[in-house]
Formats: C-alpha cells, structure tokens, sequence
C-alpha cells in the first residue's frame, strides 16, 4: 500500500485485515481432508461409549474447585525498535466453592456477595526480555534467558495460606517425592560442542565436568533450546508458561496433601485450563509429574488427588463438536480415545504411540447433561496415560473420573462454548487485557529496559 508505516516501511496488507480473506477464500478452493468435517457412519463408536451412570460415584461429591490457568504477553518495546522484544508471563489460580455456588441456583435473585465469596484467587507473574535486548552485556540471548529464568525461579514464590515456595523449590520437589524434594537436578550442558549430559546440579548451580562452563540448575528445562536471535521467542514464552502452571499445580496439590490429606484434599479438584501435558524441550517433566502424582494418590484417602486438564482447541476438541452435532456422542455418555479413535482423529496409522511424549493424562470425550461437549484429560492411578502400546484408554484405570464428571455437570458456564466456571474464572484472572493493556505493557517494558530515560537524555541534548 502507498502509505509508510513509524518504521519507514510501507503499510502490508495484512494490517488492512485483506491477507484474512484472502487466505480463507483460498482455503476455501483448496482440496484437503479434515477429519471433522467427515463424521458418518458412527456405528462403530458404540462399543466405546460409557454411559456416566455405569461409572458410579463413590464416596462424597467434591465441594470445592481449584482452576489454573496461565497467560502470556510478547510485547514490541517501540515502533522504531522493532527487533526488541519483552514479555509477560502469569498463571493464576482460584477456588471457588462448590456448594456456595449451587446455593444461588435455588435463588430468585443471585446475590453476588455470595458468590464473590465463594472464590478466592492467587497469582504468580514474571517478565524478561525476549528479543533484541539481553540482562546484560557481553552475552548471547540464549545466555540470557538462562540467567533470568534462573533468577526469576529464586525470585518468584508461590504464596498461598501456608504455602510459601520460590518456583525453584517447586521445581526441585517435582522431581522428588510428595513433602521430599530432590536435592538435585539433571542438566544437560548447554555449552556449544559440550555434549555432557545429566550433570546434577544442586540449588546454588554448578560447572560442568566436561568443559567448566556455569550451569544453572533451571537449565534442566531447556527453554533457551527453542530461542533465537531473531523474532518474538513467543513459542519459548509459551513453554515457560506452562511449566509455571504445572509448578503451580504441585504448589496446590503438596499443600493440601500435607495439611488436609483427609478432608479438603479429597473433596478438591483440581483443574488446568488446558491439557495435562508438557511440550517442546521441557516435555521431559511429563514422566515427573505422572510420577509425582501418581506417589501423592498412592498416600491419599479415596480416588484422589482429583486433577483434570480442559481442552478447548484442537484437533480432538473439533472432533467432540463434530460428535455432538451429529449426535453420535448424547448428553451423559463418555468416548473412549483408544487407537481406534485416535487413528480417526489424527489422520495417522501409528495412533498407538499417541501422547506418550508429551501428556502425563489420558483424553476423554465427555458430553454433559446439559449437552456441553468438553475434552478432559485425567490422571489414571497407576501406569502411565500412553505408552508404545496404547495406555490405558479405558475408563476402569481412571478411579477419579466419575468424581470429575459429576463437577463438569454441576458447573456450567454460558461464557463461552462447553465452558466451565472454574476454567473461566482462572482465565479471566490470569489473562492480559488487550487494548491498553497491552500499551500499559509496552511503558513498563521501556522502563525495564531503561529505553525511556535513554529517550528523554536524547531529547534534552536535542533542545540545548
């Protein structure tokens, strides 16, 4: 377009909102297969479908509801600097009372001071920089993201109640027991033609025998693997999220398995907005928390600790509104995702091997009463989700899931589609206003990173 941009660079079409449309009337001629759009003959599924009332409930129904969710922001400093990159991590968690809520269903007029007490919520933030700009001088951006994950996980602390941990003790307690951390971390040394791998690494760090270089022990993620020089390293962003998700879960879970193993704890679910897994370089984490939790179920009363992940994207998530609009999947029924499924869904011929790479929980496909279709995946007691062979797709391994299920029918949100309360309610505390909060962003990034008085000396020199 004939225009110019701050930059100097012409105006693209794409912030015309014409590379949008475009692109979908292309999609639109193109011929591909998606497995969605070709739900039939569903005959076959029949011998997968469980109802919800042949999964009965044992024990008391669950009271209470702790959602987590995490929200990220990659933000460009200014217009003239587009290279710098800053960004913005958070996760956030609530509890919200069960039976509080329920009380208000019975109501003319819902009270809303009931309902604000029936929710309590916490939150963990952090910030670096992404791109273009470094912790110090001398250093490439790989090194400095290792530097500031390494400080943010000393700095940052989980504080809820009794609960009081940096991110680091978390991380460390992942890859040891239930109320006994590990005293080190396995690092593979990051050192360019350093091929020395799980070098333990206690809390003050260490060097690596091979080569000497410094190793941090939050080098054990490998997040600095996916950075690079160029671009916003939104995706490296992202992993870091979800690794402080999942330390936020341990936080929880370690907190009322230690104080309240007997009452609380087994009447609490724990929910992720999201799926139970790890992706990319930390995805090693996953067969830590099978592990973990697995250890905490073993010493807790009942089928808990009650943990699930809520998918509401995806290939699977697709499939589930497919299902539902052709009413092969009816309210109060469970899908099994066996290989079967799988091999349907991902358009693949080695289905078996699904997952086991990456999720520490098993999909379902649960349709609730009040017809919501929402993708679950669940913890099984023993064993892992999915292996070479095809886990445990049944819901006979899953002693929490009717528990689970009887919570996804009692919560039903019109917030959105299949929502869930306690997964909008993480969100809305977790997630980055647009708008001008993405302006408020970018000034506190130039603060940080000192561009605005840098701007202002330059700007008194011009005048005098």
């Amino acid at each position: 377009m004939p225009y110019t941009s701050v930059s100097g660079d012409f105006e693209r079409a794409g912030r015309l909102s014409h590379t949008g449309a475009v692109v979908r009337a292309l999609a639109e001629q193109a011929n591909f297969y998606v497995p969605a759009e070709h739900v039939q003959d569903m005959a076959w599924l029949q011998s997968k479908l469980h109802a919800k009332s042949s999964l009965p409930l044992t024990g008391e129904r669950l009271g209470g509801v702790i959602g987590v969710d995490g929200s990220l922001a990659p933000v460009q400093v200014r217009d003239g600097l587009p290279s710098v990159y800053y960004g913005y991590a958070q996760a956030a968690a609530i509890w919200l009372d069960l039976e509080a809520m329920e009380s208000q269903r019975v109501e003319r007029f819902v009270d809303p001071v009931v309902l604000d007490r029936a929710v309590n919520s916490a939150l963990v933030s952090l910030d670096l920089p992404l791109a273009g700009a470094y912790v110090r001088e001398g250093i490439s951006i790989q090194e400095s993201w290792r530097e500031r994950i390494d400080s943010l996980f000393r700095a940052k602390r989980i504080e809820v109640n009794r609960l009081d941990q940096s991110l680091l003790q978390l991380l460390l307690l992942l890859h040891g027991t239930p109320g006994a951390p590990a005293p080190v971390l396995p690092v593979n040394c990051p050192a360019d033609g350093c091929t020395r791998e799980g070098v333990p690494v206690g809390v003050a760090g260490g060097d690596c025998p091979s080569c000497g270089g410094h190793l941090f022990p939050t080098d054990t993620l490998r997040i600095h693997e996916e950075v690079t020089e160029e671009g916003s390293n939104q995706v490296a962003l992202s992993r870091l999220m979800q690794v402080i998700e999942l330390l936020v879960l341990v936080g929880l879970t370690t907190l009322l398995w230690e104080q309240s193993r007997y009452e609380i704890m087994r009447s609490t679910l724990f929910i992720l907005d999201g799926p139970m897994a790890v992706y990319g370089p930390p995805a090693k984490l996953r067969s830590q928390a099978v592990r973990y939790f697995q250890a905490m179920t073993a010493n807790t009363p009942g089928a808990g600790p009650y943990l699930c992940g809520v998918e509401k994207t995806g290939t699977v998530a697709d499939y589930a509104t497919a299902l539902a609009h052709h009413e092969a999947i009816k309210p109060g029924e469970l899908l099994s995702l066996d290989a079967d499924v799988l091999a349907v869904v991902t358009n693949t011929k080695n289905s078996k091997t699904y997952g086991k790479e990456t999720y520490w929980g098993r999909k379902f496909i649960y349709r609730s009463l009040d017809g919501r279709t929402v993708v679950l995946t669940v913890l099984p007691a023993t064993g892992a989700p999915y292996d070479d062979h095809g886990g445990q797709p049944e819901p006979a391994a899953y002693p929490s899931l009717p528990a689970i299920l009887d919570v996804v029918d009692r919560t039903g949100s019109s917030m959105y589609r299949d929502g869930l309360i306690p997964v909008a309610l993480a969100h809305s505390k977790a997630a980055f206003p647009i708008g001008v909060g993405t302006d408020v962003l970018r000034l506190v990034a130039r603060r940080k990173l000192g561009l605005d008085n840098r701007r202002d000396q330059r700007e008194a020199q011009a005048r005098s």
